[in-house]
């Protein structure tokens, strides 16, 4: 088999060459499930934050792009200029398609803001694109709901999906799932209800990397994971790890899996460190404002009992490339929910993640007491 560290770009090519035979091992695997026979009709949804309107999303623009196939990149120029040339060289070049894009049965055909006129620049770069003037009239016109969130706090996340997921549509629910646990719970259990497949996670759980090192955790050939530093190269506030500490805690969830016991976090000016322990298992790092020589936004370093696995987003040290990647595959991780109904991740994994943030939050109140995890999951 091939080191996981010696992969080339061909080789990412080759193991994303169709969507049946992409697999995120012990995250989900991608089946090899038959194309729609009509287009799969997407309905995007667009958060806000604290009410305000998200003008360009960028996890609607971007993370969900790869659903629809046609795309004008003189209204592009026109409404987001400095994206322009990431969706023109990465993107949107035909000569990055992963063997798969543009997906054979795809459409993205309504978008909807709370702000219609914040939509209309979005239909002028995905040509077809109608704005929704209500969730209650776009769920009856489309087979599955996508939620972006760039940076939003995640309070309006249930209203915005329950249309959906009350009609039993598959559903991408974006970071953070809820505002806090009762809030990532109630829509859980809101989707579980209505029988309706719902996916939440961090693209960070999408690396060409993350795959790499699940490969190797469960091939036992480097035996258990010991310790992991999962890190954010952004520098650190209270504010920003509620939304953005979401990240590295998936990482670390994606290799560990639920069950955890306890979480304890330290804050020294802009960083914090992060504790987190199971009771059968090895413990966990996140780091919030790791510094870096060249920017890749996070690092995952594995200690497997007989090495140690270190990745970045990057492949072959092109972190656009690699960026693309992650983008891609989540997007085809939620087209093939949408064409099983097999939700990718599991809800008690979803549920931690949200407690571990709060948790972690606690912590930094009580001089870095080690916080269970049953104090905050009600």
């Amino acid at each position: 088999m091939n080191h996981p560290t010696s992969f080339s770009r061909r080789d990412a090519l080759k193991s994303a060459g169709a969507v049946g035979a992409l697999a995120l091992a012990g995250a989900g695997t991608l089946s090899a499930a038959e194309p729609a026979k009509k287009p799969l009709r997407i309905g995007v949804v667009s958060a806000a934050i604290r009410g305000k309107p998200q003008t360009r999303n960028g996890h609607t623009w971007s993370f969900c792009q790869y659903l629809h196939p046609n795309f004008d990149f003189v209204a592009m120029k026109k409404h987001w200029p400095q994206a322009y040339d990431s969706f023109q060289k990465h993107y949107r070049n035909p000569q990055i398609t992963f063997g798969v894009l543009p997906f054979p049965d795809t459409r993205i055909t309504h978008y909807y803001d709370a702000d219609p006129t914040v939509s209309v620049p979005y239909t002028e770069v995905f040509p077809g694109v109608q704005v929704a003037r209500s969730l209650d009239e776009m769920v009856k016109e489309v087979d599955a709901i996508w939620m972006g969130d760039a940076s939003g706090y995640g309070e309006d996340h249930f209203d915005l999906v329950a249309p959906g997921l009350a009609k039993g549509l598959p559903t991408f629910c974006d970071k953070p799932i809820g505002g806090d646990v009762a809030g990532t719970r109630k829509i859980l259990e809101f989707a579980r209800k209505h029988k309706a497949p719902i996916m939440s996670s961090s693209l960070f759980r999408h690396q060409f990397g993350m795959e790499a090192a699940l490969r190797m955790r469960d091939s036992g050939e480097f035996g258990p994971i010991e310790f992991i530093t999962a890190t954010l190269h952004s520098r650190y506030k209270l504010d920003s790890w509620m939304i953005y500490g979401q990240h590295p805690v998936w990482s670390v969830m994606t290799l560990m899996g639920a069950g955890v016991d306890a979480v304890s976090m330290y804050e020294h000016k802009d960083t914090c460190h992060a504790l987190i322990t199971w009771p059968d298992r090895f413990p966990a790092h996140v780091w919030f404002g790791e510094p870096f020589e060249r920017f890749e936004y996070n690092r995952v370093q594995t200690h497997f009992k007989k090495r140690i696995y270190t990745f970045t987003p990057s492949i072959e040290g092109s972190f656009d490339y690699g960026h693309n990647y992650e983008m891609f595959k989540m997007a085809a991780v939620f087209r093939e929910m949408v064409l099983t109904g097999k939700e990718p991740v599991p809800h008690q994994e979803i549920l931690e993640v949200t407690a571990i943030v709060q948790a972690a939050a606690k912590s930094l109140t009580e001089q870095s007491r080690l916080v269970k995890l049953a104090e905050v999951m009600g």
